[in-house]
C-alpha cells in the first residue's frame, strides 16, 4: 500500500473512533442523539403555546418496530438507486476508456 491509502485509513480510523470515544456513555437522556421533530416540537411549544396541529397523518403505523421497518425499507430502496446510479456511471465510463 501506498502513503495514500494510508493516511486515508488513518483519517477513516480516526472519523470511527473519535465519536466513540467523545460520546461514550452518553445517551438519549442526557440530550444526545435526539430527533429534530422532538427539538422543533418543544421550540412551537415555548415560541407558542396555543398552536394546533392543523395536519395528521393520513396512516399511522401500528407500532414503532414497523415503523422502524418502513424506514428501513425507505432507505434500502434509496441506496438500490443510488448504487444502480453509480454503477450505470462507472460502467459507461469503462466502457468509453475501453474503445
Amino acid at each position: 500500500m501506498d502513503m495514500k491509502n494510508i493516511g486515508l485509513l488513518i483519517i477513516v480510523a480516526i472519523l470511527i473512533i473519535a465519536p466513540i470515544v467523545m460520546y461514550n456513555g452518553h445517551g438519549e437522556d442526557d440530550g444526545y442523539f435526539g430527533g429534530t421533530d422532538d427539538q422543533g416540537g418543544e421550540v412551537i411549544e415555548e415560541n407558542n403555546p396555543d398552536y394546533e396541529i392543523w395536519a395528521s397523518s393520513p396512516w399511522e403505523p401500528p407500532s414503532g418496530e414497523i415503523e422502524s421497518l418502513l424506514f428501513c425499507l425507505q432507505a434500502a430502496i434509496g441506496a438500490i438507486i443510488v448504487g444502480y446510479i453509480f454503477g450505470y456511471w462507472h460502467g459507461g465510463n469503462k466502457a468509453k476508456k475501453n474503445e
